[in-house]
């Protein structure tokens, strides 16, 4: 990994649309991919910052991951819609639904299923991952509901690995997710720090900065490097973002 810079440089903004991010269908599975990931491969395009799996999943009823091993890597999964089951090897299980965050270490190992609860209706989630500070940890999990936090507005830090009071907390001291849900111009601000990654998970907004705006859609993504004086505002009725923030970023 390298340090960061210090935010106050040159401000860099990469639009990334929904339509270009890599797809996987596989008839249960509706998948985007922000960055590379299975079969699709991009040397170009394995991250922003430490974010270097950003999926966003829609399962079908009845649907979704059986038994499959990670190792080293400190897994966020936010529900959307819907309400999706998890169990581990290491004895943890939930059913995980809006506003709910989630984490699992994988630390030296562990193998875990991601199923639809539901018989009826789809789940919609998007499911992150980070590298963790040391490899081989203890594999762990953790679970809060954020609903509260979330209801009283503004940006909502989720999981953190810097800060005692974020909900959950990873293994990475040099990244933290947060989370907004917005009506229709309602507004808030971009942290700053080397690299941010502003993701509109629900909905349309404007990221606005000194230069003006840059309108965007559902399934939209800004990655910014040295992020300085920047905010995003709601354009439709419900909006929920998703944004990482991290001061290095993973060697490549």
């Amino acid at each position: 990994m390298t340090p960061g810079d210090v935010p106050g440089n040159e401000t860099i903004i990469d639009i990334r649309r929904s339509a270009d991010r890599f797809s996987t269908s596989i008839g249960w599975l509706d998948s985007k991919h922000s960055f590379s990931f299975g079969r699709h491969h991009d040397p170009d395009n394995t991250g922003h910052g430490l974010l270097i799996v950003s999926n966003d999943d829609t399962v079908a009823p009845g649907g979704g991951f059986q038994s499959h091993s990670h190792q080293n890597m400190e897994i966020v999964t936010w529900v959307l819609s819907g309400q999706l089951e998890h169990r581990d090897s290491e004895g943890n299980h939930g059913v995980l639904y809006p506003g709910l965050a989630q984490r699992m270490s994988a630390g030296s190992g562990i193998t875990h299923s991601e199923m639809n609860h539901s018989q009826t209706e789809p789940v919609h989630f998007v499911q992150m991952w980070v590298p963790p500070d040391v490899d081989g940890v203890q594999p762990g999990y953790q679970q809060q509901d954020m609903n509260d936090e979330l209801n009283g507005g503004g940006l909502v830090t989720v999981a953190s690995g810097s800060t005692t009071s974020s909900a959950i907390r990873i293994n990475q001291r040099a990244a933290s997710m947060a989370v907004a849900r917005m009506r229709i111009g309602q507004s808030v601000d971009v942290p700053e720090n080397r690299y941010v990654h502003v993701y509109i998970a629900r909905g349309s907004a404007m990221l606005n900065g000194r230069q003006g705006g840059e309108a965007l859609s559902e399934g939209d993504a800004a990655r910014i490097t040295d992020s300085a004086d920047l905010s995003v505002t709601a354009h439709s009725s419900s909006v929920e973002i998703i944004v990482w923030e991290s001061s290095i970023s993973v060697d490549r």
